[in-house]
């Protein structure tokens, strides 16, 4: 191992826990030190593939070692706030993966252990580190479209994985479904509508095709509006086929349309694009990048920043706050589904 890398200490060897040591892995500065993994079945796994690595069914033997530099999360997420505060206590950053936890309060006991101890905190939300999406916030910033007004993010796909013992269906260790997926849109929305102040309320619905499990919310839909005036809407449906997201964003001078398709969320070989209007040029211009895009290629994205960050007191591409406020939209969110009523956003 090197001396001067970045060590990072994996908690949850999952299928995602095993992606993101791949993308560590595919780092360079940055190396896998060790894995803490829920079962001995899991640990011979993660003994096989990073025979270097110090492996233990123990996250708490992993965090205390020295050596290492970040802890990376990646647990089901009614476990984040007892991993990230006790990595965070005892010295370490922390990359946590979304949501970066299931109640507000569990947000700011996160996001206070992270002050305290004058540690990282950043916050998984790698869409915002697509060549792709992250073009929709360039072309914002660069006043393409003049001011955003409104905003739809979309998802067309097929069911959830169950994840491990069957947790993302346990609505008691999952929070509820709107902090699985959708999260990452109300991320979206509010990032693109940052000019438009704050997200101040929402009124959302949902269904399930489950029978005897509408907390299971197969189809979400919610409007959410911002101090300016400007609203976004977020949607997806878990009962279609394959993996298709779409982003617009309309402004006072143009909009864009950005869209990406795979088999699966994780595919190596989607299919994107993004077109963008301005009133003045009065021309839709292809400006899709070139760079592919999708969650795999973000996750090294996120790796090699977080690795940046350490090193040099660097920018985080969401950090602990930020992520604290995808919780609380979604929570509103949930709230308003279930009550059938327009719900207030608590801010940060």
């Amino acid at each position: 191992m090197s001396e001067d890398a970045v060590r990072f200490g994996v908690v949850g060897f999952g299928a995602w826990g095993n992606c993101h040591a791949d993308a560590i892995t595919a780092t360079a500065g940055a190396e896998v030190y060790g894995i803490a993994a829920k079962s001995e079945a899991t640990c011979d796994s993660a003994r096989s593939r990073y025979p270097d690595a110090l492996v233990t069914q123990d996250y708490r033997e992993l965090i205390a070692l020295d050596e290492i530099d970040v802890v990376d999360v990646v647990v089901p997420s009614f476990l984040h706030r007892q991993v990230a505060v006790a990595a965070l206590e005892a010295g370490k950053h922390v990359l946590l993966e979304k949501p970066m936890a299931i109640t507000l309060e569990d947000c700011n006991a996160i996001v206070d252990a992270a002050r305290a101890n004058g540690r990282l905190l950043s916050v998984g939300h790698e869409l915002r580190l697509s060549s792709l999406w992250k073009k929709v916030k360039d072309l914002i910033d660069e006043g393409f479209i003049g001011d955003p007004q409104y905003c739809l993010v979309e998802l067309s796909r097929k069911p959830y994985r169950h994840g491990a013992d069957g947790w993302r269906f346990d609505i008691e260790r999952v929070g509820n479904w709107i902090l699985e997926e959708p999260i990452h849109f109300f991320d979206l929305a509010r990032w693109y509508l940052q000019k438009a102040g704050d997200p101040t309320t929402v009124f959302a619905r949902a269904n399930s095709r489950q029978e005897g499990h509408l907390e299971l919310q197969d189809n979400f839909s919610a409007l959410m509006n911002f101090e300016s005036g400007a609203y976004a809407v977020i949607t997806q449906t878990l009962s279609a086929f394959e993996h298709h997201q779409t982003a617009k964003v309309s402004g006072t001078e143009g909009a864009i349309w950005a869209s990406w398709s795979g088999a699966q969320d994780r595919t190596l070989h989607p299919t994107f694009a993004l077109k963008a209007y301005n009133t003045q040029q009065d021309e839709v211009l292809d400006l899709t990048p070139d760079r592919i895009t999708g969650e795999v290629f973000e996750l090294r994205d996120q790796m090699a920043m977080m690795c940046q960050a350490v090193r040099q007191d660097g920018a985080l591409h969401a950090a602990g706050e930020d992520g604290r406020w995808s919780v609380a939209m979604c929570i509103a969110a949930q709230q308003s589904v279930d009550t059938g009523k327009v719900a207030q956003i608590e801010k940060t």
